[in-house]
């Protein structure tokens, strides 16, 4: 039986990991849990921490372990606190030795993705059977190719065999948001749904609601998802982001965004892409000149 299955016991821990829901994975009472997932169990755990911060105490944990799981968990983690080049030599070393891994490749795969390696990421990811988490990170790979004609494929034929996962549901959304149209209001049912309920909202799941409040024109709504977003964290980049968008949009001064999301994150894609953009407008403006008349 599928493990993280509607019938499986990892199901739950699972489905926090997916909602953001760090903290509820770090806590979750895995002691009832058979054997064979005790491992995996872990890896989610350890995955959780370093989404909380904690990949220096993740680097010490798994340092020296000889499973293949937590051997690319230390390289995630070591990436994470930028040692790139360690990290990548680790993951290109189990891509070719332990590629059959499912934890390699989810984490491998995420590695080689952040490094620019999307062609190798998608070639381990590939190699999965049956991961449905591996098929929402081939989803999000092709999104960030523009290539949302190959995405719709792969939703389409996860849905055929994962049905109703939140997790099938989550990447039918981020292609939704891409698609356009009714696929908006289709992607907002979801993020609502999972940003309203007590046992599975998160800060990700307001922000997401937001964004697709973005996208229908409700600016007033979506503003008030980002400030309580904010509230629960001030410094969360994604909700700082989609705020400095949201004052844009609304015709007021966005600076103290800007200026905020450069300090949590200053390579964000949204600053990185305002400065290119900055740069060809002067670019473009030095092949004009004011003309005087005479």
């Amino acid at each position: 039986m599928d493990p993280y299955s509607a019938e499986g016991e990892l199901i739950n821990i699972h489905n926090h990991f997916h909602q953001g829901q760090y903290q509820e994975v770090v806590d979750f009472d895995t002691s009832s849990f058979s054997a064979d997932n005790a491992l995996p169990a872990r890896v989610l755990v350890l995955r959780a921490r370093i989404a909380l911060g904690q990949a220096e105490d993740v680097v010490a944990e798994v340092k020296g372990a000889g499973q293949p799981d937590l051997e690319v968990l230390g390289a995630y983690a070591e990436y994470s606190l930028g040692k790139t080049d360690a990290a990548l030599k680790t993951v290109e070393k189990l891509a070719s030795s332990a590629a059959d891994n499912v934890t390699v490749q989810v984490v491998g795969g995420t590695v080689l993705q952040a490094a620019g390696k999307s062609e190798e990421a998608i070639a381990l990811l590939s190699q999965h059977q049956g991961s449905l988490e591996a098929v929402a990170l081939i989803i999000q790979i092709h999104l960030q190719q523009n290539r949302t004609d190959l995405a719709v494929k792969e939703v389409s034929a996860a849905r055929r065999w994962a049905q109703d996962s939140l997790l099938v549901n989550l990447a039918e959304s981020w292609v939704g948001l891409r698609v356009g149209g009714e696929k908006y209001q289709q992607a907002f049912y979801v993020y609502e749904e999972l940003a309203q309920a007590p046992s599975t909202a998160s800060i990700r799941s307001l922000v997401s609601q937001a964004v697709c409040e973005l996208h229908l024109g409700r600016l007033e709504e979506a503003q008030t998802a980002l400030e309580q977003a904010l509230d629960k964290d001030p410094e969360y980049i994604e909700a700082i982001a989609n705020m400095l968008v949201l004052t844009v949009i609304s015709g007021g001064d966005a600076s103290d965004y800007a200026a905020s999301l450069k300090t949590v994150d200053p390579n964000h894609a949204l600053l990185v892409d305002l400065e290119a953009k900055s740069d060809l407008f002067d670019q473009a403006a030095t092949k004009y000149r004011a003309k005087v008349s005479s």
